[in-house]
């Protein structure tokens, strides 16, 4: 069984739902600590053909505090903003009447904390792309949870029975091969490969939330580039 784990980010680039794609079961890991300033509450769309963040509005956002401990503002004010300001940047583009509901559907799902919210998003975003990888929320799994790092990457590969674990290709430095191949578990890292399309005949944006993925092409094509990747292993 092929097993992926990754904290959730919000709406995240196109790497991110290959490696999701690529596995059998993928591991939320919504119980280690919220990182400020990363892609846990926010990501960048295409604004006037250049990169803006795009924010989840957050409660009590502090590092000491794991992600499915941060809450969500869902004032409504607030997701109407974030509406609008997807309306301005993508009102022409050419899959935008079949996206922008979906998101609708995302930004108005009013889950209470940050993992909930995020892992909604994953669960619809899916199902639009015809992704079926079983989702497993990381609190929800009976583990050591004084283990850190690659350790307690190791145990939730033993207790969901993985064979193969797949991790982007910048976590390299985190996690040996040999410990792996030990524990009986065969390492593998996604390394996503160029990927461009038209985004309003301007210079492209490389990396980009997998929303603007999804405004400029259809399912099929993005379905394509979920296996624009290869794989790193020993």
């Amino acid at each position: 069984m092929k097993l992926g784990i990754m904290q959730p980010y919000f709406v995240p680039y196109i790497g991110y739902w290959q490696l999701m794609n690529a596995v059998d079961e993928y591991v939320i890991y919504d119980d280690v600590n919220f990182i400020k300033g990363g892609w846990i509450n926010r990501n960048r769309i295409l604004v006037n053909d250049q990169p803006k963040y795009f924010n989840v509005p957050m409660l009590g956002a502090s590092s000491m505090k794991h992600i499915n401990e941060v809450g969500v503002n869902n004032d409504p004010k607030l997701i109407r903003k974030n509406l609008d300001q997807l309306m301005r940047a993508y009102s022409k583009a050419p899959y935008y009447d079949k996206v922008f509901p979906l998101m609708e559907k995302i930004l108005t799902s009013e889950k209470e904390n940050l993992a909930q919210y995020n892992a909604e998003s994953f669960r619809l975003i899916n199902k639009y792309l015809g992704i079926t990888t079983k989702l497993i929320v990381s609190s929800t799994l009976e583990k050591d949870c004084t283990l850190k790092g690659q350790d307690k990457v190791l145990e939730i590969c033993k207790l969901l029975g993985a064979t193969e674990y797949y991790n982007a290709i910048g976590g390299q430095e985190l996690y040996s091969f040999a410990d792996f191949r030990q524990q009986g578990v065969k390492l593998s890292f996604l390394k996503t490969e160029p990927i461009t399309y038209d985004q309003f005949g301007g210079e492209f944006q490389p990396n980009l939330s997998i929303v603007d993925v999804m405004m400029f092409n259809s399912v099929d094509t993005v379905r394509e580039m979920l296996g624009r990747y290869q794989l790193v292993c020993k």
